[in-house]
C-alpha cells in the first residue's frame, strides 16, 4: 500500500526542509511530489501582468491536476509532473517523471486547504511557525533563488501572502493530524511524523 505525508503551512515555514529531511531518512522508499509544480502557466500574458498574479491564492496552482497526478502515483502509476520557472512565471517545456513508491510526500501551502488532495493524504501535517521568521526565511528564498529585490518580496508578502496565508493557509491547520509549531528541529519533526508511518 502506498502511503501520503502531505507537508502544509504558510511560506517559509520549514515545508521543503521537512520533505527533503523524510526523503533522506526513507532513502528510496520515498518520493517527493511538490504543489509548487503545480503553477498555472502564465505564458499566455505578457510580464508586467504575471507580476501582478497572486501565486500565494490557491486559484494560482492547478489543484485538478495535482490530485490527478497523486492518485495515480497512489495508484502504482508514473507521472510526467510540470515543472516551474519562478524567474519568468511559465511552465517549463521540460517534466519530472516521477514513480511511485510505498511514501509519497506532497507539500506545498495549500495540500491541505483542497478536499481533494486531503482525501488522497494518510498522515497531514501542518507547520505553525511565527510570520517574522516566516518573513525572513521568505526573504533569503527568493533574493536568493529567485531572482528577486527585497523590496518585491517584501511588498509582495504584505499585499498578498500575508493575506492568502490568514485566509487558506491557516485555517487548514484544522484538517492536521500532526501540527508542528515554532522554530521546530527538521529531524525531531521528521522522526514525529515518521512514527506515524509505523
Amino acid at each position: 500500500m502506498i502511503r501520503c505525508i502531505g507537508i502544509a503551512g504558510g511560506t517559509g515555514s520549514g515545508k521543503t526542509a521537512l520533505s527533503a529531511a523524510l526523503a533522506e531518512a526513507l532513502g528510496a522508499r520515498a518520493a517527493v511530489v511538490a504543489q509548487d509544480w503545480y503553477y498555472r502557466d502564465q505564458s499566455h500574458i505578457g510580464i508586467e501582468q504575471r507580476l501582478q498574479v497572486n501565486y500565494d491564492h490557491p486559484d494560482a496552482i492547478e489543484m485538478e491536476r495535482l490530485a490527478r497526478d497523486l492518485a495515480l502515483l497512489k495508484a502504482g502509476h508514473v507521472v510526467d509532473a510540470p515543472q516551474y520557472d519562478f524567474t519568468t512565471h511559465t511552465r517549463a517545456a521540460v517534466t519530472r517523471r516521477v514513480g511511485p513508491r510505498p511514501v509519497l510526500i506532497l507539500e506545498g501551502l495549500h495540500v491541505l486547504y483542497d478536499a481533494d488532495l486531503r482525501a488522497l493524504i494518510d498522515v497531514k501535517v501542518f507547520l505553525d511557525v511565527a510570520a517574522d521568521l516566516r518573513l525572513a526565511r521568505r526573504l533569503r528564498r527568493d533574493t536568493g533563488e529567485r531572482g528577486r529585490t527585497a523590496a518585491s518580496v517584501i511588498m509582495q508578502y504584505l499585499e498578498q501572502a500575508r493575506p492568502m496565508h490568514d485566509a487558506f493557509v491557516a485555517p487548514s491547520r484544522q484538517y492536521a493530524d500532526v501540527v508542528i509549531e515554532g522554530d521546530f528541529e527538521i529531524e525531531a519533526a521528521a522522526a514525529c511524523i515518521l512514527a506515524r508511518l509505523a
